[in-house]
């Protein structure tokens, strides 16, 4: 067949199957097999070598005008086709813009957050700045520069997660207490909020993890009436209310004298009832006046300076003020639970 004959044929043959392309698929798909490398419209121009030196340059401009017409009329066919697709999806998937819209829930702050948050504010509004110590801390920092002995049942492996021999989870944020005694001068007054770590067995009081604000104040002639003072300012603004406290002698390793602070049960109002171990009373914090030797390894005199320190629990504040009854339930993510705190 002549090299003329070949182009009708391709030229009928491409309009009988253009006829019967529905969808811009089906045109996508024959420009790919009659416009492509490996298309009969570029096989054409093989036999051009055939072909006299006179005859190539005519044929040659046949082949090109074949190429331009088949690729015109399928962008024709496509525009077409791909309009009418566009007006059949929009008609198919009208939205009716006076039904009412969906609401997407909102998040919020976890409980514990939130009165961790709020005591943040309570201390920032009395004067105390904020630090952050690391969660992994050394046994220096953890224990050793806060007067723990080697042998303190504190440092045993039921009470610390240890990481290595010399690395652990911090079981407080006393950690901050000389880390910020070595950067900085009296007077010193921080609060340092941060998670705490202790191998405990999980009840409705105390978890393996939870939340703990350590405060600590360092100045000349600080004394254990400011401690007593600064507490019972603190609790009647976090609990918006008077609240009874009691506070009891005790002993810690990084205080001198130590004592126990107790909040009267808002839980049951003093009754009794097992967050409080039916006492009436929710211990909620460990103060005292800061040890000399703790003061010594900040690198602070002794015999110029004293300070307090206390380390409260945030679960325990959260319970008091939100009125629950089991310590579980913050890490439970029950949205029930959740939910109910605005």
């Amino acid at each position: 067949m002549s090299l003329e004959g070949q182009i009708e044929k391709l030229r009928s043959q491409f309009l009988e199957e253009l006829d019967s392309a529905s969808s811009s698929k089906d045109v996508d798909a024959l420009k790919v097999r009659y416009l492509g490398k490996k298309g009969p419209v570029q096989s054409l121009m093989i036999h051009l070598k055939d072909l006299s030196k006179e005859e190539r340059p005519q044929f040659g401009k046949i082949i090109n005008e074949l190429k331009q017409e088949l690729a015109s009329q399928l962008e024709s066919l496509l525009t077409k086709l791909s309009e009418n697709e566009l007006a059949a999806r929009f008609l198919n998937e009208k939205i009716d813009v006076t039904l009412p819209g969906r609401k997407e829930p909102l998040g919020k702050e976890h409980p514990i957050n939130q009165v961790l948050n709020k005591a943040i504010d309570i201390l920032s509004d009395m004067g105390f700045s904020v630090e952050y110590g690391p969660d992994v801390e050394s046994d220096y920092y953890n224990f050793e520069g806060l007067n723990f002995d080697a042998d303190h049942p504190a440092r045993d492996m039921q009470d610390t997660f240890y990481i290595s021999a010399d690395y652990l989870l911090r079981t407080h944020t006393s950690n901050v207490q000389v880390r910020t005694m070595e950067k900085q001068n009296p007077p010193i007054r921080v609060i340092a909020p941060g998670r705490c770590f202790r191998n405990e067995t999980i009840s409705a009081r105390s978890h393996v993890f939870f939340h703990q604000i350590e405060g600590f104040y360092i100045d000349k002639h600080v004394s254990f009436k400011d401690l007593i003072v600064t507490m019972d300012e603190f609790w009647s603004k976090l609990l918006e209310k008077d609240v009874k406290t009691r506070f009891r002698p005790s002993y810690f390793p990084f205080v001198e004298p130590g004592m126990e602070v107790d909040v009267h049960c808002t839980s049951c109002e003093g009754k009794g009832c097992r967050i409080c171990k039916y006492t009436g009373w929710l211990e909620v914090a460990g103060a005292g006046m800061i040890h000399p030797e703790v003061l010594k390894s900040g690198g602070i005199d002794p015999e110029i300076y004293s300070g307090y320190a206390w380390g409260m629990g945030i679960e325990r504040l959260a319970m008091l003020q939100l009125g629950i009854k089991d310590i579980r339930t913050f890490t439970e993510n029950d949205m029930r639970f959740l939910e109910q705190f605005p």
